[in-house]
Formats: C-alpha cells, sequence, structure tokens
C-alpha cells in the first residue's frame, strides 16, 4: 500500500456542500479494486452510459464521491477515495464532459455501503458515487 504521499494529492481543496446534490437513477456506481484507482475495464461502460444521461441534462451539476474499504489509515484513504473520484472525473472529461460541471469530494471509509469483514463487502465500498444538482 502507498501512503497519500505517494499517490500525489492533497485533500486541502474547498469541498463541494454534498447536502445540495441528490441521486440520480441514471448514474450507477463504478468500482475499483483493492488499493487501486484505476478505471477498470468493465466499468468504463458504466461510465460512457453516465456521460450520455450528462450530454442529455446539459443543466445539472455532478458530483463524484469516492469511497474506499475499511483496510488502510484514514489519511490513505481518503487520499485514495480522491485519486478514484478524480480517475472518474477525468474519464468524464474525456467524453466531453465539461470540466466545470463536475466536483469530487472524498469519504474515504467514512461511509461504507457494507460493514461485513469480506473481499464481497469491501469491493462494495470501493466505488465511486454520483450525485447531481440543477445549476
Amino acid at each position: 500500500m502507498q501512503d497519500a504521499t505517494q499517490l500525489g494529492l492533497t485533500t486541502g481543496a474547498a469541498r463541494p456542500n454534498p447536502v445540495q446534490f441528490s441521486q440520480a437513477p441514471g448514474l450507477p456506481d463504478i468500482h475499483f479494486d483493492f488499493d487501486r484507482y484505476e478505471i477498470r475495464p468493465e466499468d468504463t461502460k458504466t461510465l460512457d452510459t453516465n456521460a450520455e444521461w450528462l450530454r442529455s441534462n446539459p443543466n445539472v451539476q455532478l458530483l463524484i464521491e469516492g469511497h474506499c474499504d475499511d483496510r488502510g489509515t484514514n489519511e490513505y484513504n481518503t487520499a485514495l477515495g480522491e485519486h478514484r473520484a478524480r480517475s472518474a472525473r477525468n474519464y468524464l472529461i474525456g467524453q466531453g464532459i465539461k470540466a466545470s460541471r463536475i466536483s469530487v469530494i472524498s469519504y474515504g471509509e467514512e461511509r461504507p455501503l457494507c460493514t461485513e469483514q469480506s473481499e464481497t463487502c469491501w469491493s462494495e465500498n470501493r466505488r465511486g458515487h454520483f450525485l447531481v444538482k440543477s445549476r
């Protein structure tokens, strides 16, 4: 496992206000491998679908949440979660979505979907989650 500085991340940027964002049924989560932030090939289809949804809804702002499982330090997982969210953001920008429409936030291990100590559970928590608000 790398530490937060080895990931080349700084997490001191101003956080968007997540309370202003809500779930959009057309934007499913993507998932990540353990200790990784690269977009998996099977998740590119999901991101392509999300990009198409965003093109069809040009008046929404997107918030991408980065999440991790509970292995590793809080600092490391916060940095890794941010890197995961930025990877998804960069992919969507590559698909033509304007960078100004996309914010990122990392929750690290703070908001797990599952709390069991198993690989199945941990894999659910390693995710990029997408929320929207009207501009």
